[in-house]
């Protein structure tokens, strides 16, 4: 069931990600950032249990990322991951923004949905917070997408 997540989720949700971010395939989030941002975060659950998880974050009047997608590894290959993409692109047109990006290293998966490598000096600043935390900064090797809603 896909739904904005819950209070009850988060620790869930950091174990998801951690997961990952282990791995060097993303950021971790600490819980402080988990529940801070809890109205970004999009999951999909069965029977109590978080398969996964993307946010929509906005990051100025006409653009916001789509970051943190996750998904179980015993869950893989059964839509889920695009269930949560698919949610944040629709909030997204839902609140008006004009563009919605991400850096991942999964351009094909985001390319389904339209988005397009661009390079990532097109992206504003303040974009880059997040990557000051990231030990493979400045030597950054995502890939920056962008998908034009107008």
């Amino acid at each position: 069931m896909l739904r904005k997540a819950r209070i009850q989720d988060v620790k869930d949700i950091q174990k998801l990600l951690t997961h990952f971010a282990s791995r060097g395939d993303m950021l971790s989030r600490s819980l402080a950032e988990l529940y801070e941002f809890l109205r970004d975060i999009y999951v999909v659950a069965e029977d109590g249990k978080i398969l996964g998880t993307s946010s929509l974050h906005i990051v100025w009047e006409d653009l916001a990322e789509v970051r943190s997608v996750a998904v179980a590894e015993e869950s893989g290959r059964q839509g889920i991951g695009t269930q949560v993409v698919q949610a944040c692109i629709d909030e997204a047109r839902q609140l008006g923004l004009k563009r919605v990006f991400c850096l991942t290293y999964k351009p094909d998966f985001f390319g389904k949905f339209g988005f397009v490598i661009v390079d990532k000096s097109q992206l504003p600043h303040k974009v880059w917070g997040d990557c000051m935390k990231c030990a493979k900064f400045p030597d950054c090797d995502e890939i920056a997408m962008i998908l034009d809603l107008a």
